[in-house]
């Protein structure tokens, strides 16, 4: 039946069709069909009516972002007006939840005004909360400004993003579509845990204990404690938070690792023609069959940030910051050295394995060398990411998180832009990828040993006001 659906979907007029990507996902939320028919089905059809050119693909984009917000605010202002008396009245018939249904619908409205947002913003992304959520934050009385601004920046996210899987998948949107279903869910099973995980961390916490007290009285871990001291003494210490030789090292060491396998693998696999290279002419000739004059107007702009024109600003930048900030010449040093380490390294590279790229026919812009690694990618991931370890240090984590997202989208932004103009194979960047992370992995652990800092912010160097120094590792 969902099959007949979507077939006649993909025949309706440009009118109807555009209706329809307004409605459904309208309808979600204040109508709960989304427990029937998923929202992102309509939108992804949407796209792939935009990739055969019956409707304009702007116009796409506008009706599905559109129709998930407008949808939602439905669904808070329902929730809000009537949320209370539809789930007193489900959960009275739950043999489980009867008893105690004001104590649970409180502590639920309680989490819903601390965690609104966030659970507004992300409960677009599966299917199941993304029908729930809205009732439930306006039951909650989440603010509607606050409510306004994660609906909006989580419908322009989803509905732009699944309208545009739908554009470049083409024929191939059943395939999409499954896959985006398979992701919603497993998102839907990662906040359950994450749910259950914090219940169980805040319980234990309540009762003064702390988890690591917990699982040092184990049975097994104290056996190993009192058999082995030295070497369990040495694992206590790699987690450690307040050392810099505790859990940073450990994730620059394991993050270096598996950097540093990937690499390998891929080198490997270049010298003997097999396995994830034999996959390189199919993914560009993909990318090439969908390219359009807006895409490639931004890949053109966005490669400009992975090329020495814009890091050696970045190196700049980065360096009299902390240097007028802090009077600290150190982050300077490792800016400089992340741009001249990535740039020799790749190049060494570039010439041992001696790589063609692309067929000329397929370059959007000028390029000369061999491919791999990409050495766009390889110079980004190194600088972006030390500039990200270097303003994020001594922050709070939503401030770190902040920096490092944005460090990621311009990062993969640049990889992809590499592969859409044509002059590297997806693989070419990958280890571009892998070989800038070893590198930054690797001063990483220079910024461990030397304990370059950063102070915190707000504060200022100097006298007897001088600032803890917070160690710039990651």
């Amino acid at each position: 039946m969902l099959a007949r659906i979507t077939d006649r979907i993909l025949s309706l007029d440009r009118s109807v069709a555009l209706a329809i990507v307004f409605l459904v996902p309208a309808l979600e939320a204040s109508a709960f069909l989304g427990f029937v028919f998923p929202g992102e089905i309509a939108v992804i059809l949407g796209g792939v009516l935009a990739f055969n050119g019956r409707i304009p693909l702007p116009a796409v984009i506008v009706a599905a972002v559109s129709g998930a917000i407008v949808g939602d605010t439905i669904g808070y202002f329902v929730g809000r007006r009537w949320g209370h008396q539809i789930l007193r009245g489900i959960g009275r018939r739950v043999p489980f939840l009867r008893h105690r249904i004001d104590e649970h619908l409180e502590s639920a409205r309680a989490y819903l005004r601390r965690r609104g947002g966030t659970a507004v913003f992300f409960g677009r992304f599966t299917a199941a909360l993304r029908v729930m959520v809205p009732g439930l934050a306006g039951m909650a009385e989440v603010p509607y400004g606050q409510f306004l601004i994660y609906n909006a920046a989580g419908g322009l996210l989803w509905g732009t993003g699944f309208v545009l899987l739908g554009y470049f998948a083409g024929a191939a949107w059943r395939r999409v579509a499954a896959d985006a279903s398979t992701v919603g869910l497993s998102l839907l099973v990662l906040v359950i845990v994450g749910l259950v995980v914090g219940r169980v961390l805040r319980n234990i916490r309540e009762r003064g204990e702390r988890l690591s007290d917990r699982v040092a009285r184990a049975g097994l871990v104290a056996w190993a404690r009192g058999r082995f001291p030295g070497p369990s003494a040495w694992l206590a210490r790699r987690v450690e938070t307040g050392s810099p030789w505790g859990f940073g090292l450990s994730v620059v060491v394991l993050a270096g690792g598996l950097c540093g396998w990937i690499f390998i693998a891929l080198t490997q696999d270049v010298f003997a023609h097999e396995e994830a290279v034999l996959t390189d002419p199919g993914v560009t000739r993909f990318v090439v069959d969908h390219r359009v004059a807006w895409a490639t107007a931004l890949m053109k702009g966005v490669t400009w940030l992975g090329s020495n024109v814009v890091m050696i600003p970045l190196v700049v930048l980065v360096g009299a910051y902390f240097l007028f900030r802090d009077r600290d010449w150190r982050p300077a040093a490792f800016m400089a050295a992340a741009l001249v380490g990535a740039n020799v390294t790749y190049r060494l590279v570039k010439s041992w394995v001696g790589r063609p790229r692309p067929p000329g026919s397929l370059h959007l812009i000028e390029v000369s060398g061999f491919s791999f690694p990409s050495g766009h990618a390889t110079v980004a991931v190194a600088c972006w990411g030390l500039a990200a370890l270097l303003i994020g240090a001594g922050r709070s984590i939503r401030a770190k998180l902040v920096v490092w997202a944005a460090a990621v989208l311009i990062v993969g932004l640049v990889g992809l832009s590499r592969i859409y103009l044509g002059v590297h194979w997806w693989t070419d960047v990958v280890a571009g990828f892998a070989l800038g992370g070893l590198w930054l992995c690797l001063l990483g652990l220079f910024l461990l040993r030397h304990k370059a800092a950063v102070p915190r912010v707000g504060e200022s160097p100097g006298g007897a006001g001088s600032p803890e120094r917070v160690p710039a590792g990651p």
